[in-house]
């Protein structure tokens, strides 16, 4: 068949504004030096699009690129939010473009809370910048003085005569400006913001409404055909034989495509499979059932995720490798008799997003590949593609479609590879579609754990040693087939970077092999440790005593800003400097006493009922919970959350406290129902019905405070899950005296 060279996309609004950027006269396109250290200086002359970030229109209309992947944490919002403000720009004459996947850009991976965190001043320089230059341009304009010109709400005026002329006015001029340095610009004072720091609507929430909005299943090509793919049940299997003569015999079926097994680690390579290509997905679906397939599964056939661990739990009950150590914890631990210690675990856990993975693939005549994708890693998916077809990674384009959720789970490009070997094969365009069941039983999974901690009291009631282990397979798993170490950022996602004012303090972790793929999930490791740190400081104020309010400020001490590097550590505090954003003990602090005035903490509660409260630092941002629960006759309600974040400078209070609330709810999952169960190397679980989410009954009143700061952003999107789960299990034991220390919940009570 021919290959079709100019897909007609549908619903796909704006696409082709980066490839048509050539512009009428009177189009101002900023170029960026300034931001980011390898974006090469734009010839604005010849309107370089490949290196700007704003284009101003002889209309007055500003378009403004999001480089980052939208997937409802409001980024396609926020990211122009800033800079417009900067360019003192009319945000009703603001149109949000999304990038392809393009390196001028900087890093558009979408993961670890730091689109905002990390580009934020980088950002604000971007509209600053292009204010400057408008500026100039008018000052040239009349012939006076830059100081004399004021950029202010889409136009510049002239200060001493009144003149002013609007930013389509400039536009042309101001195209011919090269980009000031960044000694020149002057950014604005926080009481100068327009946007930053408001509550906007998100620009997507129209279209997702009157359901125009494209995801990666929207995705429509004529001569298209969908791809639905059998992949073997156990990783590392691969395909013995398959016979396809039923699948051909069904209507609509045009081609089956073996997918062999990558040899190595499993990266991002597609599983082995067998898969049908339709032209709809109804008959692609139908051919795959009609498929009789002979799979080899491999070693990996002898994974039992429940004996597996077993063993990570009793593991962590004897000496691991040393990742932090400080004072004598030996000699500590024989003067102080006063003990408590526990096991926590934490099973495999599923992203589930509401909409699975999708991609949509095609060849033009000149051998470029061309996808359409829900994805928050779009260089990425385009340089896993180019290799694995051989191509140069200019060959490969990658349109950034909406994503339905993530969670981490789309920064992954097997599903990109998978179209498109599948459209080469094919000859034509192909959209691979998984189902809900592909999705949960094929995931790049949270890693199963188990944490083991030992505290020493003294009789004050100070703890004097505090010991913890961790073992769980590590990320690095996925990309060197042998790694069983814990990786750095693992350790310090809340577990070696505790802020405790403790004189002896050891941390250990154990080996772990992988037997699924393993991946990052909406707060990695924080989601285990911060289960674990959390609920175990409980045990501690309980044995003591106290209050568990009084007990975490006892705990945290008098230290403002803990050191980093304590005990041997090195930590990677989220790729950030001590210096910008330290361990801050106050911070901790305010964020405890905020929400325990809000849930009424230490108030008289009916009986069968308790408050429980659990404080994490992760992604640089600090987030206290406090959930209040009834359990009665078994069944356990969540009947309220409490959360207070600190989160530095805010950009979008709206989706900021959006982030926090779906948090709640995100970890409520966690904590009630949610567990991936291994049997013979293979996943039990498939669909909503065994790997359950919270349900709008099981959903609890949700209050969420926003600290307002003047410090510098931390993440959103992932700090709100690592407190909820400790948060029910301590309210829970308030409630019952029932401790719970293995999720999910459900295991003990109805939900």
């Amino acid at each position: 068949m021919d290959v079709i060279d100019k897909p007609i996309i549908e619903n796909v609004s704006r696409r082709s504004f980066l490839k048509g950027l050539g512009l009428a006269s009177g189009s101002f396109v900023l170029a960026t030096t300034l931001p980011f250290g390898h974006i090469a200086m734009a010839d604005t002359a010849k309107h370089n699009a490949l290196n700007v970030f704003i284009t101003i229109h002889a209309n007055n209309h500003i378009d403004i690129i999001c480089h980052r992947s939208e997937m409802g944490q409001g980024v396609r919002t926020s990211i122009p939010q800033i800079i417009a403000d900067e360019l003192e720009a009319d945000w009703s004459l603001v149109n949000v473009v999304q990038g392809m996947a393009n390196n001028a850009y900087g890093s558009q991976n979408t993961d670890g809370s730091s689109s905002i965190r990390k580009a934020f001043l980088q950002l604000r320089q971007i509209g600053a910048s292009a204010r400057y230059m408008l500026r100039q341009a008018a000052a040239n304009f009349w012939q006076v003085s830059i100081d004399e010109c004021l950029a202010l709400n889409h136009q510049v005026s002239h200060q001493i005569t009144g003149k002013s002329l609007s930013y389509g006015q400039l536009a042309e001029l101001a195209s011919m400006m090269a980009p000031p340095s960044l000694d020149t610009l002057r950014l604005k004072d926080k009481s100068e913001f327009n946007y930053i720091g408001k509550k906007l609507a998100s620009i997507d929430l129209p279209d997702i409404i009157n359901g125009t909005t494209t995801f990666g299943q929207d995705i429509q090509i004529p001569n298209m055909l969908i791809a639905s793919i059998s992949r073997c049940p156990v990783i590392g299997g691969k395909v013995k034989s398959f016979d396809a003569s039923l699948t051909r015999k069904i209507k609509g079926v045009k081609q089956v495509v073996e997918i062999g097994l990558t040899p190595g680690a499993v990266n991002f390579h597609p599983l082995a499979g067998v898969a049908v290509l339709a032209t709809n997905t109804f008959s692609a679906i139908k051919g795959r059932e009609q498929l009789e397939i002979s799979w080899d599964y491999g070693k990996n056939l002898a994974h039992q995720s429940a004996e597996y661990l077993a063993k990570r739990q009793s593991l962590v009950q004897q000496p691991g490798k040393i990742c932090r150590d400080e004072g004598d914890i030996g000699n500590a631990f024989k003067q102080h008799v006063k003990q408590v210690n526990a096991v926590y675990t934490v099973p495999y856990l599923a992203h589930a997003p509401m909409e699975p993975p999708a991609a949509t693939a095609m060849f033009h005549s000149d051998g470029r590949c061309e996808l359409w994708a829900c994805t928050q890693s779009p260089q990425r998916a385009r340089d896993t593609v180019a290799k694995a077809l051989g191509l140069d990674k200019d060959q490969v384009l990658v349109n950034v479609t909406l994503l339905g959720g993530a969670f981490g789970r789309k920064a992954k490009a097997d599903y990109l590879v998978e179209a498109a070997i599948l459209a080469k094969a094919a000859g034509q365009p192909v959209k691979v579609v998984w189902s809900r069941e592909d999705d949960i039983q094929n995931d790049y999974y949270h890693a199963i754990s188990a944490q083991y901690y030992q505290g020493a009291l003294d009789d004050n009631n100070q703890v004097q040693a505090w010991l913890s282990r961790t073992s769980f397979p590590p990320i690095a798993s996925t990309f060197k087939k042998k790694a069983q170490s814990q990786g750095k950022f693992e350790l310090a996602g809340g577990f070696a970077d505790i802020p405790f004012d403790v004189r002896n303090i050891r941390c250990e972790h154990i080996d772990a092999p992988a037997f699924v793929r393993i991946g990052w999930l909406r707060s990695v490791a924080n989601i285990h440790h911060g289960f674990a740190q959390s609920s175990f400081v409980d045990e501690l104020a309980v044995a003591a005593g106290l209050d568990a309010k009084d007990f975490w400020f006892k705990l945290l001490g008098d230290n403002k800003n803990v050191a980093l590097n304590r005990g041997g550590f090195k930590n990677g505090n989220y790729g950030a400097s001590a210096k910008d954003h330290p361990i801050n003990t106050d911070r901790y602090k305010e964020v405890i006493e905020l929400a325990c005035q809000h849930a009424g903490w230490g108030k008289e509660v009916p009986e069968g009922e308790g408050l429980g409260l659990a404080v994490h630092r992760s992604f640089l941002s600090y987030v206290a919970v406090i959930s209040h629960v009834k359990v009665l006759n078994n069944h356990l309600q969540v009947k309220k959350m409490y959360c207070v974040a600190d989160a530095g400078q805010i950009v979008n209070l709206d989706r900021v406290e959006a982030q926090m609330e779906g948090a709640m709810i995100f970890g409520m999952s966690i904590a009630l129902m949610n567990n991936i169960s291994i049997k013979d190397g293979q996943v039990e679980q498939s669909n909503f019905h065994d790997y359950p989410m919270t349900r709008m009954a099981q959903a609890p009143e949700i209050e969420v405070t926003i600290i307002e700061s003047d410090g510098l952003p931390g993440g959103v999107g992932e700090p709100g899950v690592p407190p909820v789960m400790a948060s029910i299990t301590n309210a829970v034991y308030a409630a019952t005296g029932r401790r719970i220390r293995d999720l999910p919940l459900n295991k003990q009570f109805s939900v």
